[in-house]
């Protein structure tokens, strides 16, 4: 895909500055960064006084509608260094019958490498080019991994990618594919981040895993940004979210007070559903307990495995954004998130990947819990294709030199 054509070659962005988000403290722009000098992670600061002056909601409903029409909110200042496969807006589609007729689902699995993970990955490996980034390593539970190696291939950065050894095939054999060499590590995501971590202080790599560069957060607020648009610039009343790291509802709760700030939309929110599997719930127990930081999960374990993930480094940004919307952390049980994949599957057509069947599962408790109604306009993520996950077998088969029942089909 090209570069949209209302992108000039050579640009400045909008940045002014980075900031810790637990401290507040300024770091500077057009340097590289991890984390912030107390491990939290960086936040991208813009002159929004300037873009208001700048752009106007008409202009933006004028360009073309991929990630790339929001650039004045995006980090990256030379469009030359932009790193693109595609980056669609994606869809709402409606599942009246497994959902409700309130109820749509933004499928994420248009992207490139199927999955949501395009868009952090997008502004990530865009912003690591144009900082001089030359290697670069990250812990995965599979998709996150994918579209790394698809990306910093793409613009020749080289990748290695370290992910449980129960990762899902499809997973680590597109990672291979794309070009990273990618390793299986007999332990969970965090076992993995401590390798990363642990190269890339020997200065081995720089460290890309989830919120530990500022920059991921940035393409991912992408998908508040496009609901706003979508939903004729007023907020839907729910927003259900798989969460692992969060980076995306970190990222959509920064879009939205940026879309404010910009007089787009007013102070209304959604309300904010942080979904866990009940196998790795570090959020919910932490939101649950009234506290701001979530503790290690131990024996994680579920069919979601992008939602596996035992410690969040951003754990009191999401807890922050579910509390301030007045949403919730829910965790939902394996059996219901398998249900919930075959009924919209069967019922509606669309096939979820499993965390976007946790998302409806825990859609479905909260309305029968009367923390959402059925009026209520809800969007579930579901935040990769369906294809890239084991299914259900289907074996029946037919003897072309036999007599053939009919009535039997």
């Amino acid at each position: 895909m090209a570069i949209n054509p209302n992108l000039t070659t050579d640009r400045a962005t909008f940045v002014t500055h980075l900031e810790c988000s637990m401290t507040g403290e300024r770091y500077e722009a057009d340097q590289l960064h991890g984390l912030s000098r107390v491990g939290r992670p960086l936040l991208v600061r813009y002159e929004l006084d300037t873009i208001k002056a700048a752009i106007t909601r008409a202009l933006l409903e004028a360009r073309p509608t991929d990630m790339w029409r929001w650039r004045e909110l995006l980090p990256v200042r030379h469009t030359d260094n932009v790193v693109s496969l595609g980056e669609i807006e994606t869809p709402l589609v409606p599942i009246p019958a497994a959902g409700g007729i309130n109820c749509w689902v933004k499928d994420e699995g248009r992207l490139p490498t199927g999955s949501f993970k395009a868009r952090g990955l997008v502004m990530a490996v865009s912003m690591a080019k144009e900082l001089g980034v030359k290697r670069i390593a990250m812990p995965t539970n599979g998709n996150a991994g994918a579209a790394l190696a698809a990306y910093a291939s793409r613009c020749g950065i080289e990748t290695i990618v370290f992910c449980p050894d129960d990762t899902p095939e499809i997973n680590v054999r597109e990672i291979a594919l794309q070009g990273a060499r990618v390793y299986r590590v007999n332990g969970l995501i965090d076992d993995c981040g401590a390798i990363v971590g642990k190269g890339a202080a020997e200065g081995r790599w720089f460290d890309f895993s989830t919120l530990k560069e500022p920059y991921r957060i940035e393409g991912k607020k992408t998908m508040g940004l496009e609901l706003a648009a979508q939903f004729g610039w007023k907020l839907p009343d729910a927003i259900f979210y798989p969460t692992g790291g969060g980076t995306g509802l970190i990222g959509m709760w920064k879009a939205f007070d940026e879309l404010e700030k910009l007089g787009w939309i007013g102070p209304r929110r959604p309300k904010m559903f942080a979904v866990q599997a009940s196998g790795c719930a570090p959020i919910v127990k932490a939101f649950n307990d009234g506290v701001e930081h979530a503790d290690r999960w131990e024996g994680a374990h579920t069919i979601a495995s992008g939602i596996r993930v035992p410690r969040a480094v951003g754990d009191f940004l999401i807890l922050r954004a579910v509390r301030e919307s007045g949403g919730i952390a829910m965790a939902v049980d394996d059996a219901l998130i398998e249900q919930a994949v075959v009924d919209c599957a069967r019922q509606d057509g669309l096939l979820l990947c499993p965390e976007g069947g946790a998302t409806l599962a825990a859609y479905r408790a909260a309305l029968k819990d009367g923390l959402v109604s059925s009026d209520d306009k809800v969007v579930l993520f579901n935040c990769a294709t369906g294809l890239k996950y084991p299914m259900p077998e289907a074996n029946d088969a037919i003897d072309k030199d036999g007599p053939i029942d009919f009535d039997a089909l």
